[in-house]
């Protein structure tokens, strides 16, 4: 994992890191392992003139991904005819797994679409788990793509301006803290939601 990581680091000091940016976004959001906001914070650091167009690309290579992974998941579980060979497979041999459970989680899906998608594009929680999760729990894709066009490009565009505004020192600070305060900034807007639907 640890040459895996420098691997994508390395890109950095490439004249195709941009390119790599985009290519590892879209891998990213779909099957591959290292978040894209490694190459991200070094590319911005090795030219921080360029931080909005690194954050750009990542975004937009990201949400591309993300459309990649709910066509799989949609494609994967169902089919022209139903649930595909895969599905009734889960259905048929896991413990646990009913129609029932199924149609449960695609509720919740369905009531808090555009809150899963987000908080999965904007915090740690793995954001390819739930592009897949959603095109095979049929989420309508237009709320997909606004969700992930928002979150993915909330996240990398913060931390385009982090570097862009601090420079290095604030790597340490992005490495220690961020993920905590994705989350915290997530809990946040979804307590302001809920209190405000409450309230009217």
């Amino acid at each position: 994992m640890r040459r895996l990581y420098d691997w994508v680091l390395g890109w950095a000091d490439s004249r195709y890191g941009a390119a790599a940016l985009f290519l590892f976004a879209i891998a990213e959001s779909v099957f591959f392992p290292v978040p894209p906001d490694l190459l991200l914070i070094a590319l911005t650091l090795g030219c921080r003139t360029k931080a909005w167009r690194f954050a750009l690309v990542c975004s937009v290579g990201s949400v591309m991904g993300g459309a990649a992974g709910y066509a799989l998941g949609h494609a994967a579980w169902l089919g022209s005819e139903g649930f595909t060979p895969l599905a009734m497979f889960f259905f048929d041999h896991v413990p646990g797994f009913s129609h029932g459970v199924y149609y449960g989680v695609q509720e919740r899906f369905e009531m808090w679409g555009f809150w899963i998608v987000f908080t999965a594009g904007f915090t740690p929680i793995p954001y390819k788990i739930f592009t897949i999760a959603a095109g095979a729990f049929n989420v309508p894709f237009l709320l997909f793509l606004a969700a992930s066009a928002v979150s993915r490009s909330a996240r990398f565009f913060l931390i385009a301006a982090l570097i862009h505004r601090f420079g290095a020192p604030i790597r340490g600070f992005l490495d220690k803290y961020f993920n905590l305060l994705a989350i915290l900034f997530v809990v946040l807007l979804l307590g302001g939601f809920l209190a405000a639907r409450a309230w009217l």
